[in-house]
């Protein structure tokens, strides 16, 4: 079996120099969906502390929902590339499994074909994400109301490149995987 999963295990069938980058790459994309996970925890608690201020003391905290919408769209980014190397988005395995089943090497072909989509799609974004981060990072950009709450929406901007760049990474890996065994003729 050749998917995502299968790489789990270190992809033994792999050189070791690719198994070490991928443990490199793997742990930085790690750090990031770790970073996500605590983001998803401080908005829970930071609603729920809005909740409690608003029905129990009249007080709401400032700027809440600009806080959460902001914090989804960084949350969405720094997990991409873990979700990817997971094998979690989403995939046509019917296709793929059936193909498998026929030609391993198809399956490989296909895979490799998919990466390089993919590589060429997350390209577009990083390259039209980063004037974004500029303009943001230049002119001091902010979500909010001045005199209530702003937040400068910059850091948002600048994860949205992270993340890219992580599933960047992780996409080559993943192509680089599959031409290996494409070009060894693996089976597995």
């Amino acid at each position: 079996m050749s998917d995502l999963s299968a790489d789990e295990g270190g992809g033994a069938d792999l050189p070791g120099w690719f198994r070490a980058i991928r443990a490199a790459v793997d742990a930085v994309t790690g750090a990031l969906n770790v970073a996500g996970t605590l983001l998803i925890v401080a908005i829970m608690l930071l609603v729920n502390a809005d909740v409690i201020g608003r029905g129990a003391f009249d007080a709401p905290i400032s700027g809440v929902p600009e806080m959460v919408s902001m914090s989804i769209v960084a949350i969405v980014f720094l997990q991409v590339a873990q979700t990817f190397r997971k094998g979690r988005l989403t995939r046509t395995e019917l296709l793929l499994g059936w193909l498998e089943r026929r030609s391993a090497r198809g399956r490989q072909a296909l895979e490799l074909l998919f990466s390089a989509g993919a590589i060429l799609l997350v390209w577009q974004i990083i390259a039209a994400s980063w004037p974004l981060f500029e303009k943001a990072w230049r002119r001091g950009t902010y979500e909010g109301t001045i005199g209530d709450f702003t937040a400068p929406i910059w850091p948002v901007k600048l994860i949205i490149i992270v993340g890219c760049v992580a599933l960047f990474v992780q996409l080559i890996l993943h192509g680089l995987a599959a031409l290996i065994r494409l070009v060894r003729g693996d089976t597995e």
